[in-house]
Protein backbone atom coordinates (compact mmCIF):
# COMPACT_ATOMS: atom_id res chain seq x y z
CA UNK A 1 0.00 0.00 0.00
CA UNK A 2 1.29 3.44 -0.92
CA UNK A 3 2.04 5.59 2.13
CA UNK A 4 3.21 8.68 0.32
CA UNK A 5 3.39 11.87 2.41
CA UNK A 6 5.01 14.11 -0.20
CA UNK A 7 2.97 16.76 -1.99
CA UNK A 8 4.27 17.48 -5.49
CA UNK A 9 3.68 20.86 -7.10
CA UNK A 10 4.42 22.17 -10.58
CA UNK A 11 4.88 25.94 -10.66
CA UNK A 12 4.44 27.20 -14.19
CA UNK A 13 3.66 30.21 -16.35
CA UNK A 14 2.48 30.91 -19.86
CA UNK A 15 5.21 33.47 -20.50
CA UNK A 16 8.60 34.26 -19.06
CA UNK A 17 9.42 37.22 -16.86
CA UNK A 18 6.50 36.84 -14.43
CA UNK A 19 8.69 36.03 -11.42
CA UNK A 20 7.94 32.31 -11.31
CA UNK A 21 11.38 31.10 -10.22
CA UNK A 22 11.56 33.70 -7.47
CA UNK A 23 8.19 32.47 -6.21
CA UNK A 24 9.38 28.85 -6.23
CA UNK A 25 12.50 29.75 -4.26
CA UNK A 26 10.73 31.90 -1.71
CA UNK A 27 7.75 29.59 -1.27
CA UNK A 28 10.23 26.82 -0.59
CA UNK A 29 12.04 29.02 1.91
CA UNK A 30 8.76 29.90 3.63
CA UNK A 31 7.96 26.19 3.95
CA UNK A 32 11.43 25.59 5.39
CA UNK A 33 10.86 28.38 7.92
CA UNK A 34 7.66 26.56 8.92
CA UNK A 35 9.77 23.43 9.64
CA UNK A 36 8.80 21.63 6.45
CA UNK A 37 11.28 19.73 4.26
CA UNK A 38 11.22 20.94 0.66
CA UNK A 39 13.08 19.87 -2.48
CA UNK A 40 13.17 22.33 -5.36
CA UNK A 41 13.78 20.90 -8.80
CA UNK A 42 14.89 23.30 -11.52
CA UNK A 43 12.99 21.98 -14.53
CA UNK A 44 13.89 24.85 -16.84
CA UNK A 45 16.27 22.29 -18.27
CA UNK A 46 18.04 24.35 -20.90
CA UNK A 47 18.09 27.70 -19.08
CA UNK A 48 18.74 27.09 -15.39
CA UNK A 49 17.90 29.96 -13.01
CA UNK A 50 17.56 28.72 -9.44
CA UNK A 51 21.31 28.43 -8.94
CA UNK A 52 21.75 31.98 -10.25
CA UNK A 53 19.23 33.37 -7.76
CA UNK A 54 21.20 31.67 -4.99
CA UNK A 55 24.61 32.71 -6.28
CA UNK A 56 25.93 29.16 -6.45
CA UNK A 57 27.79 27.11 -9.05
CA UNK A 58 26.75 23.48 -8.59
CA UNK A 59 29.33 20.78 -9.30
CA UNK A 60 26.69 18.46 -10.76
CA UNK A 61 23.30 19.03 -12.40
CA UNK A 62 20.35 17.03 -13.69
CA UNK A 63 22.31 16.62 -16.90
CA UNK A 64 24.90 14.57 -14.97
CA UNK A 65 22.11 12.52 -13.45
CA UNK A 66 20.88 11.63 -16.92
CA UNK A 67 24.23 11.10 -18.60
CA UNK A 68 26.24 9.36 -15.86
CA UNK A 69 25.70 6.84 -13.10
CA UNK A 70 25.76 9.35 -10.24
CA UNK A 71 23.25 8.97 -7.47
CA UNK A 72 20.54 11.61 -7.15
CA UNK A 73 21.79 12.42 -3.65
CA UNK A 74 25.13 13.46 -5.15
CA UNK A 75 23.40 16.06 -7.31
CA UNK A 76 21.43 17.71 -4.50
CA UNK A 77 22.60 21.14 -3.36
CA UNK A 78 21.64 22.03 0.22
CA UNK A 79 20.23 25.54 0.69
CA UNK A 80 19.41 25.13 4.38
CA UNK A 81 19.01 22.06 6.56
CA UNK A 82 16.05 20.22 5.03
CA UNK A 83 15.70 22.72 2.19
CA UNK A 84 17.49 21.48 -0.94
CA UNK A 85 17.56 21.93 -4.68
CA UNK A 86 18.28 19.86 -7.76
CA UNK A 87 19.98 22.21 -10.22
CA UNK A 88 19.49 22.15 -13.97
CA UNK A 89 22.01 23.26 -16.55
CA UNK A 90 22.18 25.93 -19.24
CA UNK A 91 23.04 25.68 -22.91
CA UNK A 92 22.08 22.02 -23.41
CA UNK A 93 19.30 22.17 -26.04
CA UNK A 94 18.60 18.42 -26.08
CA UNK A 95 17.24 18.69 -22.55
CA UNK A 96 14.65 21.29 -23.49
CA UNK A 97 12.57 18.73 -25.40
CA UNK A 98 13.12 15.65 -23.23
CA UNK A 99 11.70 12.46 -24.71
CA UNK A 100 9.73 9.93 -22.68
CA UNK A 101 12.71 7.60 -22.20
CA UNK A 102 14.77 10.40 -20.69
CA UNK A 103 11.87 11.38 -18.44
CA UNK A 104 11.59 7.78 -17.26
CA UNK A 105 15.29 7.67 -16.40
CA UNK A 106 15.18 11.01 -14.59
CA UNK A 107 12.14 10.38 -12.41
CA UNK A 108 12.98 6.77 -11.60
CA UNK A 109 16.28 8.04 -10.20
CA UNK A 110 14.54 10.78 -8.22
CA UNK A 111 11.38 9.18 -6.88
CA UNK A 112 12.78 7.45 -3.77
CA UNK A 113 14.74 10.57 -2.85
CA UNK A 114 11.71 12.85 -3.30
CA UNK A 115 9.77 10.64 -0.90
CA UNK A 116 11.92 11.89 2.00
CA UNK A 117 10.56 15.45 1.69
CA UNK A 118 7.25 17.03 2.61
CA UNK A 119 7.14 18.95 -0.67
CA UNK A 120 8.60 18.41 -4.14
CA UNK A 121 8.42 21.66 -6.11
CA UNK A 122 9.06 21.62 -9.87
CA UNK A 123 10.09 24.98 -11.31
CA UNK A 124 8.98 24.54 -14.92
CA UNK A 125 10.08 26.57 -17.88
CA UNK A 126 7.62 29.02 -19.38
CA UNK A 127 5.40 28.16 -22.32
CA UNK A 128 3.95 25.01 -23.84
CA UNK A 129 6.91 22.84 -24.76
CA UNK A 130 6.38 19.07 -24.62
CA UNK A 131 8.64 18.75 -21.57
CA UNK A 132 6.85 21.52 -19.64
CA UNK A 133 3.42 20.06 -20.34
CA UNK A 134 4.36 16.46 -19.55
CA UNK A 135 6.05 17.47 -16.29
CA UNK A 136 3.02 19.56 -15.32
CA UNK A 137 0.70 16.61 -15.87
CA UNK A 138 2.72 14.44 -13.48
CA UNK A 139 2.31 16.41 -10.26
CA UNK A 140 -0.49 16.43 -7.71
CA UNK A 141 -0.96 20.21 -7.89
CA UNK A 142 -0.34 22.79 -10.58
CA UNK A 143 0.21 26.46 -9.74
CA UNK A 144 0.00 28.96 -12.58
CA UNK A 145 1.79 32.27 -12.01
CA UNK A 146 0.34 35.27 -13.84
CA UNK A 147 0.81 39.02 -13.74
CA UNK A 148 -1.78 41.72 -14.57
CA UNK A 149 -0.30 42.11 -18.06
CA UNK A 150 -2.67 41.05 -20.90
CA UNK A 151 0.11 38.97 -22.51
CA UNK A 152 0.54 36.97 -19.31
CA UNK A 153 -3.17 36.20 -19.17
CA UNK A 154 -3.34 35.26 -22.86
CA UNK A 155 -0.32 32.95 -22.67
CA UNK A 156 -1.48 31.37 -19.42
CA UNK A 157 -4.88 30.62 -20.91
CA UNK A 158 -3.20 29.00 -23.92
CA UNK A 159 -1.05 26.82 -21.64
CA UNK A 160 -4.03 25.76 -19.54
CA UNK A 161 -6.03 25.00 -22.69
CA UNK A 162 -3.36 22.61 -23.98
CA UNK A 163 -3.13 20.83 -20.63
CA UNK A 164 -6.92 20.47 -20.47
CA UNK A 165 -7.43 19.30 -24.04
CA UNK A 166 -4.32 17.18 -24.57
CA UNK A 167 -3.43 15.94 -21.07
CA UNK A 168 -6.87 15.84 -19.41
CA UNK A 169 -5.67 18.01 -16.54
CA UNK A 170 -8.42 20.15 -15.06
CA UNK A 171 -7.25 21.40 -11.66
CA UNK A 172 -5.17 24.57 -11.43
CA UNK A 173 -4.34 27.06 -8.71
CA UNK A 174 -3.41 30.63 -9.62
CA UNK A 175 -1.00 33.11 -8.05
CA UNK A 176 -1.18 36.70 -9.27
CA UNK A 177 2.31 38.21 -8.98
CA UNK A 178 3.48 41.82 -9.13
CA UNK A 179 0.05 43.19 -8.25
CA UNK A 180 -0.26 46.84 -7.26
CA UNK A 181 -3.24 46.09 -5.03
CA UNK A 182 -5.59 43.35 -3.89
CA UNK A 183 -8.22 44.79 -6.23
CA UNK A 184 -5.91 44.50 -9.24
CA UNK A 185 -5.03 40.93 -8.27
CA UNK A 186 -8.72 40.03 -7.93
CA UNK A 187 -9.56 41.50 -11.35
CA UNK A 188 -6.62 39.67 -12.96
CA UNK A 189 -7.66 36.31 -11.54
CA UNK A 190 -11.32 36.83 -12.47
CA UNK A 191 -10.42 37.56 -16.11
CA UNK A 192 -8.45 34.34 -16.44
CA UNK A 193 -10.99 32.33 -14.49
CA UNK A 194 -13.87 33.62 -16.64
CA UNK A 195 -12.10 32.64 -19.88
CA UNK A 196 -11.34 29.16 -18.53
CA UNK A 197 -14.92 28.69 -17.35
CA UNK A 198 -16.51 29.96 -20.56
CA UNK A 199 -14.31 28.14 -23.08
CA UNK A 200 -12.83 25.17 -21.20
CA UNK A 201 -15.54 24.55 -18.59
CA UNK A 202 -13.08 24.38 -15.70
CA UNK A 203 -12.96 26.28 -12.42
CA UNK A 204 -9.64 27.81 -11.41
CA UNK A 205 -8.79 28.22 -7.74
CA UNK A 206 -7.32 31.48 -6.49
CA UNK A 207 -4.37 30.73 -4.21
CA UNK A 208 -3.60 34.42 -3.62
CA UNK A 209 -1.37 37.23 -4.79
CA UNK A 210 2.00 38.89 -4.22
CA UNK A 211 2.43 42.66 -4.17
CA UNK A 212 4.91 44.34 -6.47
CA UNK A 213 7.83 45.03 -4.13
CA UNK A 214 11.13 46.76 -4.87
CA UNK A 215 12.77 44.86 -2.01
CA UNK A 216 12.44 41.71 -4.10
CA UNK A 217 14.64 43.30 -6.75
CA UNK A 218 17.22 44.06 -4.06
CA UNK A 219 17.19 40.45 -2.87
CA UNK A 220 17.79 39.22 -6.43
CA UNK A 221 20.79 41.52 -6.75
CA UNK A 222 22.13 40.13 -3.48
CA UNK A 223 21.39 36.57 -4.66
CA UNK A 224 19.53 35.88 -1.44
CA UNK A 225 15.95 34.60 -1.06
CA UNK A 226 13.61 37.46 -0.20
CA UNK A 227 12.29 35.49 2.80
CA UNK A 228 15.80 35.54 4.24
CA UNK A 229 16.88 38.96 2.97
CA UNK A 230 13.81 40.84 4.23
CA UNK A 231 11.30 38.59 6.02
CA UNK A 232 9.00 41.51 6.88
CA UNK A 233 8.79 42.94 3.36
CA UNK A 234 5.31 43.24 1.89
CA UNK A 235 5.98 40.49 -0.67
CA UNK A 236 7.47 38.25 2.04
CA UNK A 237 4.25 38.46 4.04
CA UNK A 238 2.25 37.57 0.90
CA UNK A 239 4.47 34.57 0.19
CA UNK A 240 4.17 33.40 3.81
CA UNK A 241 0.38 33.52 3.46
CA UNK A 242 0.58 31.43 0.27
CA UNK A 243 2.81 28.88 2.00
CA UNK A 244 0.29 28.54 4.83
CA UNK A 245 -2.48 27.78 2.31
CA UNK A 246 -0.32 25.10 0.70
CA UNK A 247 0.43 23.57 4.10
CA UNK A 248 -3.27 23.56 4.96
CA UNK A 249 -4.00 21.80 1.66
CA UNK A 250 -1.44 19.12 2.43
CA UNK A 251 -2.84 18.61 5.92
CA UNK A 252 -6.46 18.50 4.72
CA UNK A 253 -5.67 16.03 1.92
CA UNK A 254 -3.30 13.61 3.66
CA UNK A 255 -5.33 10.56 2.72
CA UNK A 256 -5.71 11.63 -0.90
CA UNK A 257 -1.95 12.30 -1.13
CA UNK A 258 -1.13 8.94 0.47
CA UNK A 259 -3.26 7.06 -2.06
CA UNK A 260 -1.33 8.18 -5.12
CA UNK A 261 2.36 8.41 -6.05
CA UNK A 262 4.33 11.62 -5.74
CA UNK A 263 4.42 11.80 -9.52
CA UNK A 264 1.74 10.17 -11.65
CA UNK A 265 2.99 7.04 -13.44
CA UNK A 266 6.08 6.92 -11.20
CA UNK A 267 5.04 5.01 -8.07
CA UNK A 268 7.39 4.84 -5.09
CA UNK A 269 9.29 1.59 -4.78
Amino acid sequence: MNTNNTLSLAIMSGKGGVGKTNIVLNLGYALYQAHMKALLMDCDLGLANLDVLLGISPERTLHDLLQTGVDARDVIVPIENGFDMLPATSGVPELVEMDEDMQDILFKKLISLANTYDYLMLDLGAGISHTVLSFAALTQLRIVVVTPEPTSLTDSYAMIKVLVTQHQVKDFLVIVNQALSQSEAKTTFERLAAACKNFLNIDLRNLGFIHQDSVLVESVRHQTPLMKYSPEAKASKDIRALAKKIMHYREDNKQRIAERPILKDFPSL
